[in-house]
C-alpha cells in the first residue's frame, strides 16, 4: 500500500473538521474521535528562496514520514522513515515527538581545487527528536535541511541507556515520487559494479538501481536522488516497487546485517537535488555542502594535473601488465613516457604493471600482489628520480583485485616508500565483486576500508585516483586528496568491449548521471580512434574533436592524455590537451539534454582564459553559444577545434578543423557538431 493513501485521510479529516465546528460541546468520546481523525501536523522547513520545502510528521500510530514540495507542488509524497534493528525494537512506528530545533546557516567556503573556487552553503534546518512511546524508549533525531537546489535529511542515533552497540537490518526510508518520472539508471546489484551503460525508463519499471539516480518529471522538473557523507555506513541502492515508490536498500555485510555500529552514530544524508534546467544539476554543490570541512589543514601539496602513462598500450594489447617480452612497465619505457610528458607540459606520469603479482591470472592474484617490490626490469628508484629531475609527479598503481586484507597489511609500508621517493599520487584498483572474506564491494566493510586508505594517503601527502571505487558522496571536501574516481564505464571499453565500445550517447549521459557525484577519471584523449585488430568492431565511437571536448565536459583534477605518445606526435589537435587546465574558477552549462548533447563552459582558476566543451550523441547538431560571460568591452581570441564539414564517428572521425577568430561579450558562436562529434574552444584575452 502506498503511504500517500494518507492524502485521502487528510481530505476526510478536513471534512470532519467542518462537522466539528457545530455549537454543541463534544463529549470526551467525540474529542478522542476528532483527535484520531485530525490531519497530521507537518513540521516544515523551507529553502532560503522559499521554493523548496521538506516536512516531517508522525502519522497513523506514530509512523514517521517526510514529504518534499517545490513551488507548492508535491515532488515526493509522504514517505516512510526509520530503521529495523536485529536486537532492538524498530524505529518505524509507535513514536512520539519529544523535541524540535531550528537553525539557519550561511557561509561561503573555498575549494582547494575543483569545478569552482567558491561555494556558498546557505540552508535552513529543522531537527526533530522522536522516541518510542513504550519501553524501551529508544530515541532518534532526524535533521532536515532545505537549500535552494534541493533538500536532505539524515538520521542520528544519540548515546542512550537502551541503545549502545546496534545492528541495523533495514532502513525504512522511501522516496514516493508524485509523478511517474523518467529515470536514467544502472542496476544496483550487478557484479560489474558501475561499469555499465545507462538505461532510461519510467520509475514504475525500475529494478534495484544505484545512485545518483537522475529523474525528469512529466512537468519538466529535474531530480537527483543520492546520498552525502557516506563515512561509516552501508552504501544505499534504491529498490523499485512497481509503483512510483522507491525503497532504500542498504548493501549488507556477508552475514546479512546492513550496518554495525554503536551510539552515538549518524547515517549519511539522503539527498534530493532539484532544478528547472538540467544543466543546473551540474552546478549544484548540495552534496559537497553536506560534508565536513577539510581535515587537511595544509593542502599546498595537492596539485591537480594532467598526466600520461603506461596504460592504454595494455588495453589495446601492444604491451602487457605481466612480465615478459612485451612487459610495459620497464625502466626504458617509463623514461620515454616521462620525456614525452615533460616536453608537452604535462604534470605527471602513471605506470601500471610495475609491481610483482601480475603474472598468470592477476584477477585471482589478490594475495600475491606486492605494493613495494617491482619487477626486475623496472628500477623504481631510478624512475622516481628521473621523474623528479624532469619536474613530474610519479603516479604509482596499486591493483588489489579486491584482496583488501593483503592491501591493508602493506598499506603503511607502501605509502611510506612512495612518500620517501617523492611519488605524489596513487591510482588504486578493486576489480572484483567481493573481498576474499566475502564482504561485498559496496558494503560498510569496504566503506571503512576506503576511508582508511584516504586517511593513510593524507598522512603521506599522496593524492588518490580510485578505480572500481565506492561511489562518491562528497568526501573530497573533507579529504581533498581524494581527487578522482573511475566508477563508470570508461574509455577502456572502447579498446576491448565485446559490444564494440561505448555508444556515442554515452558521454552525453554521464555528465547528467555519474558526474553529478564527483570528478571522473574517464581517460580521454584517444587519437588513434580505430582498432586495426578488429576493423569495424572495437573502436572509439567519437570524432577527434569530441575527444578534445571531453577534457572540458568530463571533469577530473587528474586528467589523462590517455593515448600512446607516438599517436600524439605531429598532431595539431594535441595543442588543446597541452593547454586545457584541470582546475577551474567558474563552471556553467548553457546547453544540455540528457543523452543528447551538452555544452560546458569553464574559466581557468589561474588565468583569464575560458574553455568550452560541447558534444553530441549520434545525431548532428548546431548549438548556439552566447559569449556574454566574457568581460564587456574586452577583446578575446577564440581558438576553435571543430568537426570538419564531413566528419562523423563512423567513417570520417579524423576530420578536424582548427581555426581562430576575434570575439567579445556580444559574440554568439554556432557550435556545429558532427554525428558522434564535439567541439573544444579556448578563449583567451587578445594581445
Amino acid at each position: 500500500m502506498r503511504v500517500p493513501t494518507l492524502l485521502a485521510t487528510l481530505a476526510w479529516a478536513g471534512a470532519l473538521a467542518v462537522v466539528s465546528s457545530c455549537e454543541a460541546r463534544p463529549t470526551p468520546l467525540a474529542d478522542a474521535a476528532a483527535a484520531a481523525a485530525r490531519p497530521p501536523s507537518f513540521l516544515t522547513v523551507s529553502s532560503p528562496d522559499g521554493r523548496n520545502q521538506i516536512s516531517f510528521a508522525l502519522v497513523d500510530s506514530g509512523v514517521p514520514v517526510y514529504r518534499v514540495r517545490r513551488d507548492g507542488r508535491d515532488v515526493i509524497e509522504a514517505s516512510r522513515m526509520g530503521f529495523t534493528f536485529l536486537h532492538h525494537p524498530s524505529l518505524t512506528a509507535h513514536l512520539r515527538l519529544v523535541d524540535t530545533t531550528r537553525a539557519t546557516h550561511d557561509e561561503t567556503w573555498t575549494q582547494p581545487w575543483g569545478e569552482v573556487t567558491h561555494i556558498r552553503d546557505h540552508h535552513d534546518e529543522l531537527a526533530v527528536t522522536v522516541e518510542r512511546a513504550s519501553a524501551p524508549h529508544l530515541r532518534m533525531r532526524i535533521v532536515f535541511r532545505a537549500f535552494d537546489d534541493g533538500v536532505a535529511f539524515r538520521y542520528e542515533l544519540p548515546a542512550q541507556p537502551d541503545l549502545g552497540p546496534f545492528e541495523i537490518m533495514d532502513e525504512a526510508t522511501e522516496f514516493t515520487l508524485a509523478e511517474n518520472d523518467k529515470a536514467w539508471w544502472i542496476p544496483g546489484d550487478d557484479p560489474n559494479r558501475y561499469e555499465l551503460l545507462y538505461r532510461s525508463s519510467p520509475v514504475s519499471t525500475l529494478p534495484v538501481v544505484k545512485t545518483p539516480l537522475t529523474l525528469e518529471s512529466p512537468t519538466g522538473l529535474k531530480l537527483v536522488l543520492h546520498e552525502a557523507a557516506l563515512t561509516d555506513w552501508a552504501s544505499m541502492t534504491l529498490e523499485g516497487t512497481g509503483t512510483t515508490r522507491l525503497k532504500a536498500r542498504l548493501v549488507p555485510w556477508a552475514d546479512g546485517v546492513a550496518v554495525k555500529d554503536t551510539t552515538p552514530a549518524v547515517s549519511p544524508w539522503r539527498t534530493v537535488q532539484m532544478a528547472d534546467r538540467v544543466g543546473d544539476l551540474l552546478t549544484s554543490y548540495l552534496v559537497l555542502n553536506l560534508n565536513e570541512p577539510s581535515k587537511i589543514k595544509d593542502t599546498s601539496w595537492i596539485h591537480p594535473m594532467k598526466y600520461d602513462g603506461i596504460w592504454w598500450a595494455m588495453h589495446i594489447d601492444t604491451m602487457t601488465w605481466s612480465s615478459g617480452p612485451r612487459h610495459g612497465a620497464t625502466t626504458a619505457h617509463a623514461k620515454e613516457y616521462i620525456d614525452f610528458a615533460a616536453a608537452h607540459h604535462l604534470g605527471g606520469f602513471l605506470v601500471e604493471g610495475w609491481n610483482l603479482g601480475w603474472d598468470g591470472d592477476w584477477q585471482a592474484n589478490a594475495e600475491k600482489f606486492s605494493f613495494t617490490q617491482p619487477y626486475p626490469d623496472y628500477d623504481l628508484l631510478a624512475v622516481a628520480a628521473y621523474a623528479k629531475q624532469k619536474g613530474l609527479a610519479l603516479i604509482a598503481h596499486n591493483e588489489t583485485s579486491m584482496g583488501v586484507e593483503n592491501y591493508e597489511r602493506q598499506l603503511e609500508a607502501a605509502y611510506t616508500l612512495y612518500d620517501s621517493l617523492g611519488i605524489k599520487a596513487v591510482k588504486t584498483g578493486y576489480v572484483g565483486d567481493k573481498t576474499r572474506s566475502g564482504e561485498p564491494h559496496h558494503g560498510q566493510y569496504m566503506v571503512r576500508h576506503w576511508r582508511k586508505v584516504v586517511e593513510a594517503a593524507a598522512r603521506h601527502h599522496l593524492m588518490l585516483d580510485v578505480h572500481e571505487p565506492i561511489k562518491d558522496t562528497g568526501i573530497r571536501r573533507t579529504w581533498p586528496n581524494m581527487m578522482s574516481r573511475e566508477g563508470a564505464r570508461g574509455q577502456e571499453y572502447n579498446a576491448w568491449s565485446g559490444d564494440g565500445g561505448n555508444p556515442p550517447e554515452h558521454t552525453a549521459i554521464l555528465p547528467f548521471t555519474r558526474l553529478l557525484e564527483a570528478p571522473m577519471d574517464f581517460t580521454p584523449g584517444i587519437f588513434a580512434l580505430e582498432d586495426t585488430r578488429n576493423p569495424g568492431l572495437d573502436r572509439v565511437r567519437t570524432t577527434l574533436a569530441k575527444q578534445l571536448a571531453e577534457y572540458v565536459v568530463i571533469y577530473s583534477p587528474l586528467q589523462m592524455a590517455a593515448d600512446l605518445p607516438e599517436h600524439y606526435r605531429n598532431q595539431p589537435g594535441f595543442k588543446f590537451i597541452e593547454e586545457v587546465p584541470v582546475d577551474w574558477d567558474t563552471t556553467f552549462v548553457p546547453n544540455g539534454a540528457i543523452g543528447d548533447y551538452i555544452t560546458v563552459v569553464r574559466k581557468d582558476r589561474h588565468s583569464d582564459d575560458w574553455y568550452v566543451g560541447s558534444l553530441t550523441d549520434g545525431n548532428p547538431r548546431t548549438l548556439p553559444l552566447s559569449l556574454s560571460f566574457l568581460d564587456p568591452g574586452r577583446r578575446y581570441v577564440a581558438e576553435i577545434y571543430a568537426d570538419g564539414p564531413k566528419a562523423n564517428w563512423m567513417d570520417r572521425p579524423y576530420d578536424l578543423v582548427i581555426s581562430s577568430r576575434p570575439v567579445d561579450s556580444t559574440t554568439t558562436l554556432e557550435l556545429k557538431l558532427a554525428p558522434g562529434g564535439g567541439q573544444a574552444i579556448r578563449i583567451r584575452p587578445a594581445g
